[in-house]
């Protein structure tokens, strides 16, 4: 049961005890980086809402050392919280640069040998930390870049022999980071308790 600042209840591993920021939050209200909401129109709406998920990623991350974002806390699962940021510089990098700017390039974190890369590839060092967090940062800023300088929401390629536009790729980055916030919920509270919206 919640007890205000912090509930002691053990976690499902026994090693730590569940423990959020501030009342049900991962993090204090003056703290918490993402908006209210209350975007006007729908460009404004669709990226306010995956800026919130993307930060939502960031602050799931915070405050853990090399060794705690690579943990694998839910075996069998190869995920970490890691391999999440790898995985969306991935995703963010193929939809993006690769599908809607065209850009003839590798996909990152995955090859034919090794589809799950991404995950398989998190390890717990500094250096691998570091370049993971590089490479998303440089997708999302190429991504929030192609968004601002897009004419509309109705700019489109052909993917797959269907016609695919901006406006539905921002709908998938907001579920396909909705999802993987979900899986970092568990994650981070298996790694030190943490928990909170």
């Amino acid at each position: 049961m919640l007890t205000g600042m912090a509930d002691v209840a053990e976690s499902a591993a026994g090693e730590n005890e569940r423990r959020f920021g501030w009342w049900d939050m991962f993090t204090r209200p003056e703290d918490d980086p993402r908006s209210d909401g209350g975007f006007k129109g729908e460009l404004a709406t669709l990226v306010g809402y995956l800026k919130d998920q993307r930060l939502t990623l960031e602050m799931k991350c915070s405050g853990l050392d090399a060794e705690g974002l690579a943990r694998r806390s839910v075996p069998p699962s190869n995920m970490s919280l890691l391999g999440l940021v790898r995985h969306m510089a991935g995703v963010e990098h193929s939809w993006f640069r690769r599908i809607l700017g065209g850009q003839d390039l590798p996909r990152l974190y995955r090859s034919e040998e090794d589809r799950d890369a991404d995950f398989n590839g998190a390890t717990g060092d500094a250096e691998c930390v570091a370049e993971a967090w590089e490479a998303w940062r440089r997708e999302v800023a190429f991504a929030e870049r192609f968004v601002t300088e897009a004419p509309s929401l109705e700019v489109s390629v052909v993917h797959e022999g269907e016609e695919l536009t901006l406006r539905e790729v921002l709908v998938h980055m907001i579920e396909e980071y909705a999802r993987h916030n979900g899986h970092a919920d568990l994650l981070r509270e298996c790694v030190d308790g943490r928990v909170g919206q």
